[in-house]
């Protein structure tokens, strides 16, 4: 398969993070703009009973005639996080998919990515044990390397949710053409 297109912005990136003689075969990036997960199945209802409930609280509380200044104060940390669950979480994940980019070698998938510093992964091919891809019908989807998440991090681990990336197996995030890219893979893993 031949290569594909790159931008020069990506390649200057990726390019930085190569070792001597290496070269990228595929380089992309997440899909950019707002986008809803599997996760905000759950995530939408919990979030939106979270803030209506915090800010009937805090309401109750600020209106109520000799509320202590404490109990005024008590429910405003959780109002903030309702409100980052409702909307701050989509522009969080936009703004983090706009700072990650992706890059296949012959020998290695690259991450790139951070906000407020650089984070580089490196997923050798050779030996890797599992790889698991899932494609939507428009070409899009998502390539996995290592075992699937279990526990609360299966369901929260796309949703934004400060540093659940982190706690995941690397993953090539709502990439295009993810099959030409996971045959890529396949073919360099062996």
């Amino acid at each position: 398969m031949s290569t594909m297109p790159m931008s020069m912005e990506v390649q200057k990136i990726l390019g930085a993070e190569l070792e001597s003689g290496e070269r990228l075969l595929w380089s992309g990036m997440p899909q950019q703009g707002l986008v809803l997960q599997a996760s905000d199945a759950f995530m939408i209802p919990f979030s939106l009973m979270w803030g209506g409930f915090a800010v009937f609280w805090e309401y109750s509380v600020v209106t109520a005639t000799n509320a202590p200044l404490i109990m005024q104060l008590w429910g405003i940390p959780f109002v903030l996080v309702g409100l980052y669950m409702i909307v701050g979480r989509f522009f969080a994940d936009s703004y983090r998919r706009a700072h990650t980019y992706y890059g296949l070698t012959e020998e290695r998938a690259l991450i790139v990515s951070g906000v407020f510093s650089r984070q580089v992964r490196a997923i050798g091919l050779p030996g890797l044990s599992e790889v698991a891809m899932d494609e939507r019908s428009n070409g899009r989807g998502n390539i996995r390397f290592g075992p699937a998440p279990y526990g609360p991090y299966g369901a929260w681990g796309n949703s934004s949710w400060p540093n659940s990336a982190s706690r995941m197996a690397p993953t090539f995030e709502l990439i295009e053409r993810v099959r030409q890219v996971y045959d890529l893979i396949r073919t360099n893993r062996r």
